[in-house]
């Protein structure tokens, strides 16, 4: 049973919003260009390669999960963040429609409650404080009990950037002993919510009474047909798979093939370090990483493929980056492969028809994941148009790694985040990635314009003059 607040950690809270309160109102009236230049201090001074690696390595450390070689790579969403935040206005007049008479002016939207996962304790604060601190907002992360050395550290590098450039520190403030009920109630008394990580966290914070940004699940499915590189498709597919040894929602979790090329691309995700497993090792793996509960088993999530064999009770070659498993018309919610996996290991499955193909991703997204990504390896724009038009999901890569795109990159336009809504479908209020536009409030000011009123007979149509029995 779930012990409750304590006066102490009521207290705790209160005090945090409310110095949050006041280091807001000392930036309140801060000019675009010392706003741009309190988001570049945050993001120099967290996101410099030495700083940035031993934080992100001690992550993987204090956590005993992820890539520890790989995961300093991911400095370069920071950097991502800022170039969105320096083309985006936050402060005053932000949007002029002229011909609709509109104005558009940018408010904070207020202390922000921030959620850190323990895939990513130390990239999820800048992410969050480069776009909070421009939108003049105060953030008080509460971080994963497994990983809050390592964010309190990160919180710490962020608060001696405001007072490099004379900002209030206490813009940024961590929960240096996190408990569930300290968390609850500082849902409760902040302005906003923001959920990166797991269902349970997302669920208590649209439960908090105040607004909240949450992500779902991921189960991110890809379809290869015989239009694809297949070289190009393989390789994307180890990258993204392999990223922070496939820690991410956005991995490559079932991989789709056209039954043509099929022998070819497992071929290629060979070459890539891919290792197919006989039906004993893919019955082994599924005892090892599900419970008889059905979920996850700690120690075969977000590790090299060799100890998540090794936990099955087989072993697999040192050079081997990746676990394959054919799962063909195994999906749905008693086949645990088609589900999210959380590690380095994909579910293969091949199609006849594309026809087949969106069969096969309708089937696996009823199971898990809806609302998150897909992606297609084509240059077949019909069959292209053919899955975004039946996929429900938020976004879809085109010929790009996965879990390098979906959040951002310097090769496609989606915006810079480390936060992915999923819309309706995945029980989120929005399907986009968050931005700081999603911490900001807007007033409209209206002025008139001349009189857009259209003839009854042009709003009607057809139907305009009918007489109705």
């Amino acid at each position: 049973m779930a012990r409750e607040l304590t006066e102490d950690e009521r207290q705790l809270a209160l005090d945090m919003v409310e110095r949050a309160r006041v280091a807001m109102a000392a930036v309140e009236d801060w000019s675009q260009k010392d706003l741009n230049r309190l988001s570049q201090a945050i993001a120099w001074y967290a996101g410099n390669e030495e700083t940035f690696t031993r934080l992100a390595q001690q992550g993987v450390d204090e956590s005993g999960i992820g890539d520890r070689e790989g995961r300093p790579a991911k400095r370069f969403k920071i950097h991502m963040v800022l170039r969105d935040v320096l083309r985006t206005p936050s402060t005053g007049v932000v949007e002029v429609d002229e011909e609709r008479g509109l104005v558009k002016y940018a408010k904070p939207a207020g202390v922000i409650a921030s959620l850190i996962p323990m895939t990513n304790p130390a990239m999820t604060p800048p992410v969050t404080g480069v776009s909070s601190a421009n939108a003049r907002n105060a953030v008080i992360f509460s971080p994963h009990p497994r990983t809050a050395g390592t964010t309190f550290e990160m919180v710490e590098v962020m608060r001696a950037a405001c007072r490099g450039v004379g900002a209030p520190e206490d813009l940024f403030q961590t929960i240096r002993y996190p408990s569930i009920p300290l968390t609850q109630f500082l849902m409760e008394v902040a302005d906003l919510t923001l959920a990166t990580g797991g269902k349970p966290m997302v669920k208590a914070a649209y439960s908090s009474g105040r607004p909240a940004y949450g992500v779902g699940a991921g189960n991110s499915s890809i379809v290869i047909d015989d239009t694809a590189d297949i070289e190009i498709a393989a390789q994307n597919t180890r990258i993204s798979k392999t990223s922070d040894f496939g820690s991410g929602c956005s991995a490559d979790g079932n991989i789709i093939i056209q039954k043509s090329i099929y022998d070819q691309m497992i071929n290629a995700l060979e070459a890539e370090g891919g290792y197919l497993c006989s039906q004993e090792e893919k019955d082994l793996l599924e005892k090892a990483m599900w419970d008889e509960k059905g979920n996850r088993t700690f120690p075969t999530i977000a590790c090299r493929p060799q100890q998540t064999a090794d936990v099955a009770g087989f072993s697999i070659p040192e050079d081997r980056n990746f676990l394959m498993v054919e799962n063909q018309g195994q999906i749905g919610p008693d086949h645990k492969f088609s589900k999210e996996k959380l590690t380095t290991l994909m579910a293969l499955y091949h199609f006849d028809t594309f026809d087949d193909a969106l069969a096969t991703v309708a089937q696996i997204y009823d199971t898990g994941g809806k609302g998150h990504s897909c992606g297609i390896y084509s240059h077949n724009d019909d069959h292209i148009d053919r899955l975004a038009r039946l996929a429900p999901v938020s976004r879809m890569m085109v010929r790009q790694p996965q879990s390098k795109a979906n959040a951002g990159a310097w090769t496609n336009g989606m915006p810079m985040t480390s936060s992915l809504g999923c819309g309706i479908w995945g029980g989120n209020i929005t399907n986009e990635n968050v931005t700081m536009k999603h911490m900001m409030n807007y007033t409209w000011v209206s002025r008139p314009i001349a009189e857009d009123r259209p003839s009854e007979q042009e709003l009607f149509g057809e139907f305009y003059g009918q007489e109705i029995a």
